[in-house]
């Protein structure tokens, strides 16, 4: 048997659920059970409660698994699988700034750890961050976690001039991606949509036609009567666009649009997951509860 064969046969063996984010490796994609992004991810493990979990993404991805998932065994491939945007704000950092904005209602992006998850009054993802923040009392300002390009778009979206940014916060991913990547390549497809994710800069989101996270930017391409789509998101989410839709084209806005510490989890690294149950992630019980908190109150004001 070659490896993703025996990967399948272990999976099986132990009952396992190999969850894969869009921007993991397509081998990684391959043998997952359910490809997605984070939430939407943890949220469908949460539905089938499995005994174990094996969370073929960056840490805290596999720790908001844990969190809506306390009783499963989750594990993660790589103990190098950080998310440098998440790096950017700890749960002190909450602490200091609600001393300095004790007024403010507290927003983290599901991209932070559990701890700053657990800290905070309400989450939100890349899809639903506008609408959250709309429904929020007008009467407090907004501290936005951690991300400033995609707290810059819901600013400008939802019209409130009371948000709060985290400047030390981005996504080294989409902050490389420029203004003369797409340029470059609505010159080379010039009928071709652009669809960025709203954690680029707002001179790539001015230039695209939809500004979408991933699980958005799959919906629009299947209902688009378009047949060539420029992506401004981690360059393997061509790759899910392509197995979904092999009928139209998918062009990474730069080849160099590379998450390094997401393709660290490797198909010899997942094996060794299943077969000795590395990485266990594991968190305080009040930590868990707390930031279940947090997230819950997001799909109670949706």
């Amino acid at each position: 048997m070659d490896l993703k064969e025996k990967i399948l046969k272990l999976k099986q063996e132990k009952g396992a659920l190999i969850l894969a984010h869009n921007y993991q490796l397509p081998e990684i994609q391959d043998v997952a059970d359910i490809v997605g992004d984070s939430l939407e991810l943890s949220r469908a493990a949460a539905n089938r409660k499995p005994k174990l979990i094996v969370f073929c993404g960056v840490i805290f991805m596999a720790e908001t698994a844990k969190i809506l998932s306390p009783t499963s065994k989750v594990l993660i491939p790589s103990l190098s699988a950080g998310c440098f945007l998440a790096d950017t704000v700890t749960a002190e950092d909450v602490k200091r700034l609600r001393q300095e904005y004790p007024d403010a209602i507290f927003v983290a992006y599901v991209n932070t750890s559990a701890e700053v998850k657990a800290e905070v009054d309400i989450c939100c993802t890349s899809a639903n961050a506008v609408e959250v923040v709309q429904r929020l009392p007008e009467d407090r300002p907004v501290v936005f976690l951690p991300d400033r390009n995609l707290g810059n778009y819901v600013q400008r979206v939802s019209g409130r001039s009371d948000i709060i940014l985290w400047e030390k916060g981005y996504c080294y991913v989409h902050e490389h991606i420029r203004k003369e990547d797409v340029l470059t390549r609505k010159q080379e497809y010039p009928e071709a949509k652009v669809i960025a994710h709203p954690e680029c800069k707002p001179e790539v989101l001015e230039l695209s036609d939809v500004i979408a996270s991933t699980s958005g930017m799959i919906r629009y391409a299947m209902e688009s009567s378009a047949k060539t789509f420029i992506i401004c998101t981690e360059r393997e989410m061509t790759y899910r666009l392509k197995k979904d839709l092999p009928e139209k084209e998918f062009i990474p806005v730069s080849e160099s649009a590379t998450c390094k510490t997401m393709k660290t989890v490797t198909l010899e690294r997942l094996y060794r997951a299943l077969q000795d149950e590395v990485y266990e992630v594991n968190l305080a019980e009040d930590i868990i509860e707390r930031a279940k908190g947090s997230i819950d109150r997001m799909l109670e004001v949706l």
